[in-house]
């Protein structure tokens, strides 16, 4: 009997693996590759000059403010990605949408809940709320009716929220300052089967999409339901024509975040509750109970740490396992004042910055030996970085902080200097026939950072010799 439950239960485990594989793609996958589809033309990345970027189109709202930036802009097609800004206003509700590539979502500021519907999965959460309809025509005994749904997360500054291509989404603020969140969409994720431009699907309501390049007047953008017949809508749902109608929302003006007076009442777990609730033997985690987020604002939670540098702090599918299938990576910087990141390149993905706080002093370099930018990056703007690009980064006078999404969630950087870094790994007497100096030189230049690793504190510096 015990060796037939066990057989059942390995043939269980093979077939949920076996139907994530199908679903999300294979993991069997060299760390050095990446899960996304090569650019259409070779000129994409062929890029003589990098800019720091800033929103080129602004779209208001009822109850908040959406930005994009300019995915035609060469850097942009290089990466193969796009990024939109939203500022989402108390009692604000970003209306269920869902879009063709995967994304991350970095919480720069305020604190909210959020709802990803994970198709096939039951609705596990239920609320009980007053109808007062009901209590009017059926009294006492439909007083409370009962609401199911699935889990709603809450979120706080400094989290990264995950989200698959194709799923719905939804976002609220139940706080009392502005939610101010930073999106980066993989549209050359193999996830997406269109086109390489970033394309959401509205579930409710509909969106000015502002002055495009070749219109001089403004497109609408409908929810989907608005593209079905009336009557084959209603008989679809089981419903009359005029509720068909206001799905449609076929006079809605307020836009894709929508004010809700009265705020949300949805059952939702603390977030003490959310924190202890931990994996105990690495089954419990399925698809359907998989965390969309993690925290990378705690300065607890840093991977590097320099007393008078700053902190690194990395988020990777090993911490959550759901960026396995989204294949992208975040990362938090925090740099004190005159303090640098080591030169490095990402070995297997391009950079997404963005400037969160602060402003600092930033220099790309190209395989030609270039410099490629040697600019200023301040809070709001972004810079994308090429995969292989030496990038180079300081802290001005107020610190510098900026959070990076890399476009694999296997992403590896290559520092040039520190321990651990590709000059401090070759022997002396290359470096002394690489770059003609002499063996105490070599030594200075592979010893001088001592174990400092990744963040550099700031020294003196030297005068120069005679």
């Amino acid at each position: 009997m015990s060796s037939s439950s066990l057989l059942s239960f390995s043939l269980c485990l093979l077939l949920l693996c076996h139907v994530s594989q199908a679903q999300f793609g294979s993991s069997q996958e060299s760390p050095f590759q990446s899960s996304r589809r090569s650019v259409s033309t070779r000129d994409e990345c062929q890029i003589e000059r990098l800019n720091a970027l800033e929103p080129t189109r602004t779209v208001r709202s009822e109850a908040g403010i959406t930005d994009y930036f300019d995915e035609d802009n060469e850097q942009f097609r290089c990466a193969g990605v796009s990024a939109i800004r939203r500022v989402i206003e108390p009692r604000g509700l970003l209306l269920p949408s869902m879009s063709n590539a995967p994304r991350l979502v970095y919480i720069v500021q305020g604190r909210g809940m959020v709802g990803l519907v994970m198709p096939g999965c039951p609705e596990t959460f239920q609320s009980f709320q007053r109808s007062e309809q009901y209590e009017r025509e059926e009294g006492e005994r439909h007083r409370r009716s009962k609401d199911e749904h699935q889990k709603v997360y809450q979120f706080q500054e400094g989290d990264v929220l995950a989200v698959p291509n194709g799923f719905a989404y939804w976002c609220y603020n139940d706080g009392e300052n502005p939610v101010v969140a930073i999106t980066v969409l993989d549209t050359s994720n193999d996830a997406n089967q269109l086109d390489r431009s970033h394309r959401q699907f509205l579930l409710a309501g509909r969106q000015e999409e502002g002055r495009q390049r070749y219109r001089r007047e403004e497109s609408i953008k409908e929810n989907i339901l608005r593209g079905f017949g009336t009557e084959l809508l209603a008989a679809a749902f089981g419903i009359d024509m005029e509720l068909a109608r206001k799905l449609q929302c076929r006079d809605d003006t307020r836009g894709e975040i929508v004010r809700a007076e009265n705020g949300l009442q949805v059952l939702r777990p603390s977030r003490r509750e959310e924190e202890e609730r931990k994996s105990i033997n690495g089954l419990e985690e399925t698809y359907c109970s998989m965390k969309i987020k993690q925290n990378i604002g705690d300065p607890r939670r840093a991977d590097v740490f320099n007393p008078r540098g700053g902190r690194i702090t990395t988020l990777n599918s090993e911490k959550l396992p759901i960026l396995r299938f989204i294949q992208m990576r975040a990362e938090r910087v925090v740099l004190y004042r005159n303090a640098m990141v080591s030169p490095h390149w990402n070995i297997n993905a391009h950079s997404i910055m963005y400037c969160t706080g602060g402003r600092g002093r930033v220099e790309v370099a190209d395989d030609k030996g270039e410099t490629v930018f040697d600019g200023e990056l301040r809070q709001g703007q972004l810079l994308i970085v090429p995969q292989n690009y030496a990038v180079l980064e300081r802290a001005g006078s107020e610190g510098f902080q900026f959070v990076s999404i890399k476009t694999s969630d296997r992403a590896m950087v290559s520092s040039i200097v520190g321990k651990t870094s590709a000059l401090r790994g070759m022997p002396e007497e290359v470096l002394m026939n690489s770059y003609r100096i002499s063996r105490d030189e070599a030594r200075r230049v592979k010893l001088t950072r001592g174990d400092e690793v990744a963040i550099f504190a700031p020294r003196r510096e030297s005068r120069a010799e005679a």
